[in-house]
């Protein structure tokens, strides 16, 4: 899966990501400090979904209608960077099978 990570995301769940066989590029990396907007502008200019902490992309997407690729809300407050890093895994592989159902009925 191709994702875009904002620079909000704990390194560690990049890194999960990564070992996990997604192509993920990571905002702090790459251009840290760069507006939401132009964030959510990379990730569908590269056909990426967003995988973000920042609900002002919630903002952007829906209320003021930006067109979005994807976005992944990851909201886990209060729990360590390991259990985050295993419920993103497993919401991951919800939405691998997810995307395989829609695309096999799409085919039909």
């Amino acid at each position: 899966m191709r994702l875009l990570a904002d620079e909000c995301v704990d390194a560690a769940i990049v890194a999960r990501l990564r070992l996990g066989g997604h192509d993920v590029m990571y905002v702090a990396g790459l251009t840290p400090g760069v507006t939401d907007d132009e964030v959510l502008k990379q990730a569908n200019a590269d056909e990426r979904i967003l995988v973000t902490a920042d609900t002002d992309f919630g903002e952007l997407v829906f209320r003021l209608r930006r067109v979005a690729f994807g976005v992944l809300l990851v909201r886990l407050p209060g729990l360590p960077s390991a259990n985050k890093r295993m419920n993103l895994t497993r919401r991951r592989a919800q939405m691998r099978r997810e995307h395989t159902a829609r695309s096999s009925c799409a085919r039909r």
